[in-house]
């Protein structure tokens, strides 16, 4: 059917203005702005923009209320970007569901990074030993210097008596006393404890390091079976036999 026209009274011409304040008009696409207000939490330091209401929103009222019709946001541009955004004290969810335990990725990490060779720890057992065993034998030197020090002195002198038949007897022994003095080993003998008749056999020379500090010991004992006690120089593991024959001593010839 066609379209039957409406009339137009005065009344409603003069209040067409009226009806434009209660109902705007639709804003321009490119009037729009869409921002969302900024986060107080993660923004903290910045100001809110100075919000401007376009003249387009406006109020219109039903019953005894007043609502609003829009709201634009603050524009972007409107807030301060020069001062710094401070850290949020909220702390952020962390879904952990696909992440191993912490005790197992520090068992993990131990294991990487002590992962040797067995060799090295052989090569360190045998450093220890190498040491331990020369600080040892260091020890045991300086401890064995200590005690023939506080034995012999030095240099090294050992005295003792004997009834070899030299002018002795038992009541009035022979008295012997061995020296190395410098590495030379000499035996002063004074028979029956007379010293007016000292004698003083050489030794041998001694050779080596450290022989200087070797003590020097004497040792009684008939070797070749002619009834004598003859002389016996001890140096550490060498022994030296002076033969006792015509009321004297002298080296032992071999054979």
């Amino acid at each position: 059917m066609p379209a039957q026209p409406i009339k137009i009274t005065e009344d409603d011409l003069v209040n067409e203005d009226e009806y434009d304040d209660i109902w705007p008009t639709r804003m321009p696409t490119s009037s729009r702005r869409y921002q969302s207000i900024p986060d107080v939490r993660t923004e903290t330091g910045r100001r809110q923009g100075d919000v401007q209401l376009n003249t387009a929103q406006r109020y219109y009222s039903t019953g005894n209320t007043r609502e609003s019709r829009a709201v634009i946001p603050p524009r972007r541009t409107a807030t301060q970007t020069g001062l710094p955004a401070a850290q949020s004290s909220r702390q952020r969810s962390v879904y952990t569901d696909d992440l191993p335990p912490l005790s197992h990725t520090r068992n993990v990490g131990s294991r990487q990074g002590f992962n040797f060779h067995w060799l090295v720890f052989v090569g360190i057992a045998m450093f220890i030993m190498i040491i331990g065993w020369v600080a040892f034998n260091a020890l045991g030197s300086w401890w064995q210097t200590t005690q023939d020090d506080l034995h012999y002195g030095r240099p090294r002198t050992f005295q003792t008596d004997a009834v070899v038949g030299h002018n002795d007897s038992s009541s009035n022994p022979s008295h012997f006393i061995a020296m190395n003095l410098n590495r030379h080993v000499l035996i002063i003998e004074l028979p029956g404890g007379n010293a007016a008749k000292a004698r003083i056999f050489s030794g041998p020379i001694l050779i080596g390091q450290g022989q200087d500090l070797a003590p020097v010991t004497l040792a009684f004992q008939d070797v070749n079976g002619d009834g004598s006690l003859d002389m016996i120089i001890n140096v550490q593991d060498a022994h030296f036999v002076f033969i006792n024959s015509n009321g004297t001593f002298s080296p032992a010839k071999s054979g």
